[in-house]
């Protein structure tokens, strides 16, 4: 994980996935690149889909000081609230080591820690699982099926997710997004979008009631499975959560990047 190629990588297919998910939502959407900070917020009530990250390598304790006061006061100028996404291998040592006291003089809070990871690791198997069968996202009642399946997993009201995906036409045709289904209810869910030369996984998340029976990795492996298969791309990425993180090297994903969510404090 200390590679700062991998670490460019990642913020930078955040920064390329999250201007096509954004725009999606709303053309309008706030989609800027300003002095070492990257805006892709659409301000709905999807908190996933209003993001902000530093982008700069080798940022000094300095620079962090005014990048992360400057990432707040745009986050303040917001209606909804969303995350600053912070990859901790962008900044040097003298940094990171400032990074909780340039956090709290900022105003920002951190809210959970995350992991990013690649892998060349395409194509894997069209998967099986005992439970399920695998469904790929073509109407809007299955894209609504995702959407709640996602505000369940992380905690969010429903109409959270719909604001964020519903209706939407790319998550239905250009998002490899797929439901995995038991006894016919949709139980799991996990995209696969083309970006940059990659497939990046998005919104993997699995309903509360039926984690831990290894659903997320089936349905993840499925949309891999398909999206390497009509694009031909053999590397992936993804950003996980500290929940989700220890799925992801089973199918062949390897850490590349430590990430830090904050929002704004009080």
């Amino acid at each position: 994980m200390k590679d700062l190629a991998d670490a460019i990588e990642s913020v930078e297919q955040l920064a390329t996935v999250w201007r096509t998910m954004v725009l999606d939502r709303d053309p309008g959407a706030d989609v800027r690149d300003l002095p070492g900070i990257a805006v892709r917020w659409a301000d709905c009530g999807f908190a996933f889909w209003n993001c902000l990250t530093l982008t700069e390598a080798g940022a000094d304790a300095a620079l962090l000081e005014r990048r992360l006061a400057d990432a707040a006061d745009v986050m303040r100028a917001k209606e909804h609230p969303g995350f600053l996404w912070l990859f901790e291998d962008l900044l040097d040592e003298g940094a990171r080591a400032a990074l909780d006291g340039a956090a709290g003089r900022a105003g920002l809070r951190l809210a959970f820690p995350g992991t990013g990871m690649a892998g060349d690791l395409l194509p894997v198997p069209d998967p099986v699982h005992p439970d399920l069968t695998f469904v790929r996202v073509r109407t809007d009642e299955q894209l609504t099926a995702y959407a709640d399946l996602n505000s369940r997993a992380y905690g969010f009201p429903l109409e959270a997710g719909r604001d964020g995906i519903g209706g939407s036409a790319l998550w239905k045709n250009d998002v490899h997004a797929y439901l995995g289904l038991r006894d016919g209810v949709p139980v799991t869910c996990a995209g696969a979008v083309p970006a940059e030369g990659r497939l990046f996984v998005a919104l993997v998340a699995t309903d509360p009631d039926w984690q831990r029976r290894g659903y997320g990795e089936a349905v993840t492996r499925k949309a891999l499975h398909e999206g390497a298969r009509a694009t031909g791309l053999t590397r992936a990425t993804l950003h996980a959560t500290e929940a989700g993180a220890p799925v992801y090297p089973r199918i062949g994903f390897r850490p590349t990047a430590r990430i830090r969510f904050y929002g704004l404090a009080g």
